[in-house]
């Protein structure tokens, strides 16, 4: 059964994005519920994608282990079934995690290493992306020459919006915006590297980061999930179109036939599209994971 919103009433409710359900566990942590919610456009869409929630949840878990000796995350290790009444044991089974509550940073810190979305849109206007000058005669999809370190930021409502590198030090100080920038940027290569052997292409992603009590950089929220990542599949990408992908572009693709001027309310999804979508991101887990759901 897909879980559009969680109900967890032995414990406080302290926030609820677009996708998850938060929730503290005494002062110092807290339980994120992973719903099978999707925003498009940053709307979130009526209907649930079935098992999307526990999708990014295991992936997210198999990213923060795999990467935790570039830089320490929020996870504790702690069971979430225990910080939770019997009866409730379901809504969070496979779909949560119980993290150390931190000083969330107020930037996005984006990744990219192919000429696509926002990026191109901004490459054929100017030659540039958030402010870095690229070559000339790029095209749509192509592998840039290095990943690019482009910060946005975080919208409680509407869009994100690109920042330059300056407009993230204003933000968060320059020791640290160097520091997310490098760390960034190091994940994604690494990420990338492991990916393009399964077959997968990361084409850019998205990373946040907070602050423990010593002021020390910790990697947050979800990782390298197919939300918060384009993931095209190697064999069919070609330069010059937009690839295919294993993320919710496929939702956005259909929402772009339609007569949607993409403010709330979302148009329902046809069952055939919620099912492609499942499916797709089930798929991106067991290429890059080798990992099924039970």
């Amino acid at each position: 059964m897909a879980l559009f919103e969680s109900k967890i009433d032995s414990l406080k409710r302290i926030g609820k994005g677009k996708v998850r359900d938060i929730y503290a566990v005494g002062d110092d942590k807290m339980l994120i519920v992973t719903s099978d919610r999707l925003s498009a456009f940053d709307v979130v869409l009526p209907d649930p994608i079935p098992d999307k929630g526990r999708v990014l949840n295991e992936m997210a878990n198999f990213w923060f282990g795999k990467l935790g000796h570039i830089v320490p995350n929020q996870l504790t290790g702690i069971d979430p079934a225990s910080v939770v009444a019997k009866n409730e044991v379901p809504q969070v089974a496979g779909r949560s995690v119980v993290v150390k509550k931190l000083k969330p940073l107020p930037i996005e810190a984006v990744v990219r290493g192919y000429l696509i979305g926002s990026g191109w849109k901004d490459y054929q206007k100017s030659g540039k992306v958030c402010g870095i000058e690229l070559p000339k005669g790029l095209q749509q999809a192509q592998k840039l020459p290095e990943p690019i370190f482009t910060p946005a930021t975080k919208a409680e409502t509407g869009h994100d919006e690109n920042i330059s590198f300056e407009e993230a030090v204003k933000l968060i100080g320059r020791a640290n915006a160097e520091k997310v920038r490098d760390i960034s940027i190091r994940l994604y290569k690494e990420a990338s590297e492991y990916a393009a052997k399964k077959g997968i292409i990361i084409a850019d992603t998205k990373f946040e980061f907070g602050l423990n009590e010593r002021n020390e950089i910790v990697l947050i929220d979800e990782v390298l999930t197919a939300d918060s990542s384009r993931f095209w599949p190697a064999d069919s990408y070609q330069v010059g179109i937009s690839p295919p992908s294993f993320d919710k572009q496929y939702v956005r693709d259909y929402l772009e036939t339609l007569d949607w001027n993409k403010t709330p309310p979302a148009p329902k999804l046809p069952a055939e599209v919620i099912r492609k979508t499942s499916e797709k991101y089930r798929e991106a887990l067991q290429r890059l994971t080798g990992r099924t759901l039970s």
